[in-house]
Formats: structure tokens, C-alpha cells, sequence
């Protein structure tokens, strides 16, 4: 090694920072999302910060629609998850908003479905916490106005590096 190469920090995930003035523009990120799910091949695990009315669901909604899924798409919150299979692709969205202790994470069974291929949307995910596994993209979403939300957008991953790629470039 060169004395003269400075020591390497530690990697730093990649972030983003979007904005979306509109559900227009919300429902065009779904949209490109849902095209570089496609190109990777669908397995990801997407946590989804924001307070209550940031557009959480609302993103998931589309991007479950623009995916392909039909029929209602319902909010988890009580259930604590809805699945959705499609011919090629199974979806789990999850909300951990009722979880008052993580180990519930475990007593509900959710290992298993966190192991397994597929797409995981998780609202909430720092009351499951440290049951989860890195997410490949954390997204933290604001309300700024009416339909208007800003998005820091963080890459964990090398999944989750592709995907920013193929979403960026759709």
C-alpha cells in the first residue's frame, strides 16, 4: 500500500434527497420505481419512515398498483401485514405502527417472511427494530405543504444502489 493514500473511512450510504410537489409526482416515482423492481428482479426490502400523514401509504399504494396489483390495497396497520402474489413477484407490506416491543416482531412470525425472496415495504420499521434486517433503501418522508413531500432517500445496500440506478435512470 502507498504511505501517501490517506486511510479509507467507512463507506457512507449513498443518499438522496427528492421532492414531490405533487401526487402526480409521487405516483411517477412509484412508477419508475416499479420499472427498476422489474430490472432487479423484484427482492428488496424497503423501510418507509414519516410521520403520520407523510404519504407512506400512499407511495405503496401506487407503486402496488403500478405493479400490477388489483383489488383493494388496504393499510396493514391492524393487521400488522397484507401480502400480495403476483405471477411473478410476492409482496408483503408491513406496518410495525401498533408494535409497543419489538420481540412481537418474533412472536407474529415475521422471520420467515423477511428470509424469504420477494418485495418487503415495512412502514415503521423503528418499532421492529433489531429484528429487522438492513433495509436496502430507507426512505424518510415530510409533508412540506398540502400534497408536497420531501424524501431523503438512502441506499444500504448493493441492491439498493442498483435499484437507485435503474429508479434514477427510468
Amino acid at each position: 500500500m502507498n504511505s501517501d493514500t490517506p486511510p479509507t473511512a467507512a463507506a457512507v450510504p449513498p443518499t438522496h434527497t427528492l421532492r414531490w410537489d405533487n401526487e402526480a409526482e409521487t405516483q411517477a416515482f412509484a412508477a419508475r420505481l416499479a420499472q427498476a423492481l422489474h430490472l432487479q428482479g423484484g427482492d428488496a426490502f424497503i423501510a418507509l419512515h414519516g410521520d403520520l400523514g407523510a404519504g407512506k401509504t400512499t407511495l405503496v399504494r401506487y407503486l402496488l398498483r403500478t405493479l400490477g396489483v388489483s383489488g383493494r390495497v388496504k393499510s396493514p396497520t391492524y393487521a400488522v401485514v397484507e401480502s400480495y402474489e403476483l405471477p411473478a413477484l410476492s409482496i408483503w407490506h408491513l406496518d410495525f405502527y401498533r408494535f409497543n416491543d419489538p420481540q412481537e416482531f418474533e412472536d407474529a412470525g415475521l422471520r420467515e417472511l423477511f428470509a424469504s425472496p420477494g418485495l418487503k415495504l415495512a412502514e415503521w420499521p423503528e418499532k421492529a427494530v433489531p429484528h429487522l434486517p438492513v433495509a436496502d433503501w430507507d426512505l424518510f418522508l415530510r409533508s412540506t405543504g398540502e400534497a408536497s413531500r420531501t424524501v431523503q432517500l438512502q441506499a444500504n445496500s448493493a441492491r439498493g444502489v442498483q435499484l437507485w440506478a435503474a429508479c434514477a435512470g427510468a
